[in-house]
This record gives structure tokens, C-alpha cells and sequence, in this order.
């Protein structure tokens, strides 16, 4: 998780430089197909079994438009006519609805008050981190910030649907079969709306596109997948808590933007929510009436 939670934070560094040069949606259509395009090459060459059968199939363009088309254009929307900062933590609030549907589906993921506390305290500590003057613009009112929610609750349905619908399927297979769903629609998309590029993009762009493709879509996906099956749906959506902080060290190691003491204070409180939530740091109990 610490390991998915690191490249996904990275990833909003190589976002930064591939927009540079160019739209959105070309960007996205990039990542998902060569992230496809990458790990077909790898099971081919491990001659890793592919499930047959349309039920696959559609498992596959489920979670294509779970997790990748429908919290992509959403967010993408969302981000264009809300602050970044509160974007972020929207899109945090994934950690909230994954433990909340988790528990609604399996029964081995329930509802229990160290969730609770520890998602309460790693939100909390989102906003600490990001700042809780981008909470002033918040209302529920805005159709933007309610494509954010409802990306973040894509996010979540995605986790449940894909612990039952991809059950004993390797996390190689699962990834490519979600990634080629969600090209088959972007790449079309993409051609239709941005067009081809005119001239090549620079180094930095086309490494920042690598790494979106290869590291930030392929191996995070396997790594997605590989969590999902050992920890469960609710537990892979607290990734999202980790990764405003990731994303906002890396900033400053990168492009040089200020560290807070709020940013500080605020991955103390996410840490504190973690180990809340693996009981590294148990809760009181209330000792039973004699």
C-alpha cells in the first residue's frame, strides 16, 4: 500500500509535466493504452493464463469504467472549476466510501469503531495537510465538486466489484484486461477530441508519459490488484490518504513549493489514523458490568 501510494503520488508530478505540452484527455488515453500495451508484452511473455468467456470480459470493462473512465473524466471536469487543494480532498473522501461499501458487501469487512476513528483521523489529516481554507469553498451544491464525490465513489464500487468479480485471477491479467477496457473508450475519444499532436513532445514529456503508462498504470495496477486480494476492498481505498502526502513531498522536492507546518502536522494525524486502524495502538475497551 505505502509502495502504490508512493507511485500514485508521483503521479500528479508527471501529470504536471506532460500538461505542459499536451490536453488532458490525450494524456489519459497515453497512460491507460500503454499501460495495457505493457503488461500484454509481459504475459505474453510469462505465458500467464487468460481467463475465456464473455463474464471476464465484462468484469474487465466494468472496472475499466469504475476505476479508470468514469473517476478520470470526472475528476479531470471537477479540477477545471474547483481549487486543487479541495479536489483533493474529495478525492480522499474514497477512503470514507471504500470501508462504507466494503462493509455493506462482505461480511469480513465490517463496520467496527477503530475503521471508523482511523478514516476519520487520515481525512482529517488530508485536510490538515492540504488546508482547511480550501474547505471554504465547499458546497454540496457545486456540480463540480459532486463529480468529485461521485469519482471517489466510483473508486470504491470499483474495489468491491473487482475483490468478487475477478476472484483467483492473477493481478497481471486483471490490470491488463481493466486497462485495455478503458483505452478501447479513451483512445477514440482522445483522436476525436485533441487530435494528433503536432510535433513531438519534449524529453521530460515523453518520460513523464513513461512513467504515467509503465509505473503509474501498469505496475500500480498490479500492485491495485495484489492489495485488493490480501487486504481487501476497504483497506485498498485508504490508499487515497496516503497519497495527498506523497503528492505534496514531492512537490516540494520537485518545483520547490513550501512545506507547512500544516502539511506536517497534518501526516501526523494520517499516521495516527493508521495505526489506529491496525491496531498498532488498541482502543480502550469498556470492561463488562460484574
Amino acid at each position: 500500500m505505502a509502495l502504490l501510494a508512493l507511485i500514485w503520488g508521483g503521479s500528479f508530478v508527471a501529470n504536471r509535466q506532460a500538461l505542459t505540452e499536451l490536453p488532458v484527455l490525450s494524456v489519459v488515453a497515453v497512460r491507460v493504452a500503454g499501460g495495457a500495451a505493457a503488461l500484454w508484452l509481459w504475459i505474453a511473455l510469462r505465458r500467464l493464463p487468460v481467463p475465456a468467456g464473455g463474464g471476464w470480459l465484462i468484469a474487465c470493462a466494468v472496472m475499466g469504467l469504475l476505476n479508470n473512465i468514469l473517476p478520470f473524466t470526472l475528476i479531470v471536469w471537477g479540477q477545471t472549476q474547483i481549487a486543487s487543494g479541495l479536489a483533493g480532498i474529495l478525492n480522499a473522501s474514497t477512503a470514507v466510501f471504500a470501508v462504507v461499501v466494503a462493509a455493506a458487501v462482505f461480511p469480513d469487512e465490517r463496520l467496527t469503531l477503530p475503521r471508523l476513528l482511523g478514516v476519520g483521523l487520515g481525512l482529517a489529516g488530508v485536510v490538515v495537510a492540504i488546508g482547511p481554507d480550501a474547505l471554504r469553498g465547499f458546497d454540496l451544491r457545486s456540480a463540480a465538486q459532486l463529480a468529485c464525490l461521485a469519482a471517489a465513489m466510483s473508486y470504491a464500487l470499483a474495489g468491491a466489484y473487482g475483490r468478487r468479480a475477478l476472484k483467483g485471477i492473477r493481478p497481471e491479467v486483471s490490470a491488463a484486461g481493466m486497462l485495455t477496457a478503458a483505452a478501447v473508450a479513451l483512445v477514440p475519444a482522445a483522436l476525436a477530441h485533441d487530435g494528433l499532436p503536432a510535433a513531438l513532445p519534449g524529453l521530460p514529456t515523453l518520460a513523464a508519459l513513461a512513467y504515467l503508462a509503465l509505473v503509474a498504470s501498469a505496475l500500480a495496477y498490479i500492485l491495485f490488484y495484489a492489495v485488493l486480494t490480501l487486504a481487501g476492498a476497504g483497506n485498498l481505498g485508504l490508499v487515497t490518504l496516503l497519497v495527498a502526502p506523497v503528492a505534496i513531498v514531492l512537490g516540494a522536492l520537485i518545483f520547490g513549493e513550501r512545506l507547512t507546518a500544516g502539511a506536517l502536522a497534518g501526516f501526523g494525524l494520517i499516521a495516527l489514523g493508521l495505526l489506529v486502524l491496525d491496531g498498532r495502538i488498541p482502543l480502550p475497551r469498556r470492561r463488562p458490568a460484574p
